[in-house]
């Protein structure tokens, strides 16, 4: 019996995540116009309410541009948009509303067996929208206090998908473009399933791919991404099992972010493809107190791309107990990646300014950092092979290997690997660690850069073995400072201690 009441269930899942449907209906039947220019927001909610009414099934959108405010997607409702299909966000800001946080040109809060389907196109039509929103703030229409600078603020752009507190999520096949804000946004979710989308958004400021917070049970696989921020970024205080697996993801800050005050458990990352992005490759942070342990990484093949792993547990601010957070039970495995000299993103519309440290610091290694009294522990890079463009050039930034003290804590700072300004290896930098192992590791510099390889700076148990080391420089190439629990199965005339 508990066997077939599995099945029933398994069963009506996939019955509305994108399989045959009792009932189907399309949006031309509702008085929908294909022309990209009628408003039919009455149109598709009055197609979605009533589907939703007859128990649910197939929304279909039909091949033509149908250009939509809001609407509001209901339970057990597939919206399936045919090949050729688009969906137009309005450029109107009149058009848009939220059910929680966040104005978003499709909603859904509290719904259960939805999906969004096909082989069509949802675009947010970001830049235009942004540019009318930025005029009404210039004729007295918005609160000049929600105006960032130089554009309109985040609460005040629509995302394009937002879905919250949602059982039983299918995206699927589609494809999701120019955004004025953050693509996607996945909140209180359990069994979250994105496969095969495609994003591209480089249109304007926090174009970020896609956001998962605070979701349970979460797969991403073969998914390209092409955004103008983080390209998948898990946020909120927890996340746990997910899988992103076998997607291509250029990104104009990091590919893949678990962000500054993200908690993620359970986590595995599988054949990830990242090409010309402008920060991290990786980039696991922990400042707001919370945990982010039990990460594996199995196949990262990066190229031109500024920094491959940030690994950063800081105390920007401590969670409601006043605690810490926690990085650790990471294991990094199967990389191959290179690191150019020059910007990775200069041929791409969108760019983040320049590097944002105080002294135009030279390329930055691998960088692993905790905070004095709170290390980040277990972490096992295996089979990992990078190319450094090396030339670090001590006018640009100097720090010797006899001011390691020097470099800053910054355990209150925005987590980005170029706040730390210059660090003195241009390999690994590892601080404030438990535990760190590498195995099969290899690191090349293809000119001779002032630096060390690889520092190790308040370290509890270190293990290497079969470690590479490739930069015409003769001299020690692994420093160590305030190291116990060593096992270096390395030559000993690349190894110095200093105090």
């Amino acid at each position: 019996m508990k066997n077939i009441k599995t099945l029933l269930i398994v069963a009506l899942y996939i019955l509305f995540a994108g399989g045959t449907q009792a009932e189907e209906y399309n949006i031309l039947d509702f008085g929908a116009k294909p022309d990209g220019r009628t408003v039919n927001t009455k149109s598709i909610q009055l197609a979605i309410d009533k589907l939703n009414e007859a128990g649910g099934g197939k929304l279909i959108v039909p091949k033509g541009s149908f250009l939509t405010g809001s609407i509001e997607l209901k339970s057990n409702i597939n919206l399936y948009l045919e090949d050729g299909a688009v969906l137009l966000g309005s450029v109107d800001m009149n058009d848009y509303r939220k059910l929680t946080g966040h104005q978003s040109l499709i909603l859904a809060s509290n719904q259960n067996n939805i999906s969004i389907t096909g082989e069509g196109t949802i675009d947010g039509q970001g830049r235009r929208l942004v540019l009318n929103i930025d005029s009404l703030f210039h004729v007295g229409k918005m609160d000049m206090a929600e105006y960032d600078q130089t554009h309109p603020d985040e609460s005040t752009r629509p995302t394009i998908i937002q879905v919250c507190n949602c059982k039983n999520v299918v995206i699927r096949q589609i494809t999701v473009r120019n955004a004025a804000c953050w693509v996607q946004q996945y909140t209180g979710c359990e069994n979250l399933t994105i496969d095969r989308i495609t994003v591209s958004s480089i249109t304007f400021h926090n174009n970020d791919g896609m956001d998962i917070a605070d979701c349970r049970n979460v797969s991403i696989t073969g998914c390209t991404i092409n955004s103008a921020d983080d390209g998948i970024c898990l946020k909120g205080s927890w996340n746990d099992q997910v899988l992103i697996e076998d997607c291509r993801i250029h990104s104009n800050a990091n590919a893949i972010k678990f962000g500054s005050g993200a908690g993620a458990t359970n986590v595995t990352i599988k054949n990830i493809y990242i090409y010309d992005t402008y920060r991290s490759a990786l980039a696991l942070e922990s400042v707001y107190g919370h945990k982010i342990e039990n990460i594996l990484v199995d196949g990262l093949f990066v190229t031109n791309t500024w920094n491959v792993f940030f690994l950063r547990l800081g105390n920007k601010q401590p969670n409601e107990k006043g605690e810490v957070g926690t990085l650790k039970n990471i294991t990094i495995r199967n990389v191959k990646a290179d690191v150019p000299l020059n910007r990775p993103d200069m041929n791409y519309e969108v760019r983040f300014p320049g590097r944002s440290c105080p002294l135009g610091a030279n390329i930055a290694p691998a960088i692993i950092i905790g905070i004095p009294g709170h290390d980040i522990e277990d972490v096992v890079f295996e089979n990992v092979a990078i190319t450094y463009p090396g030339g670090g050039d001590e006018a640009t930034g100097f720090i010797p290997t006899w001011r390691l003290k020097d470099v800053p804590e910054n355990e209150k700072v925005y987590p980005e690997y170029d706040l730390q300004g210059e660090l003195p290896a241009w390999g690994f930098y590892v601080r404030h660690a438990k535990n760190i192992s590498f195995k099969n590791v290899a690191v090349a510099a293809k000119k001779r850069d002032y630096r060390p390889a690889l520092v190790f700076d308040d370290i509890a148990g270190i293990k290497m073995d079969n470690v590479y080391i490739n930069e015409d420089d003769k001299g020690p190439q692994i420093i160590l400072r305030n190291v116990i629990g060593k096992d270096l199965k390395v030559q000993p005339e690349l190894i110095k201690t200093v105090k």
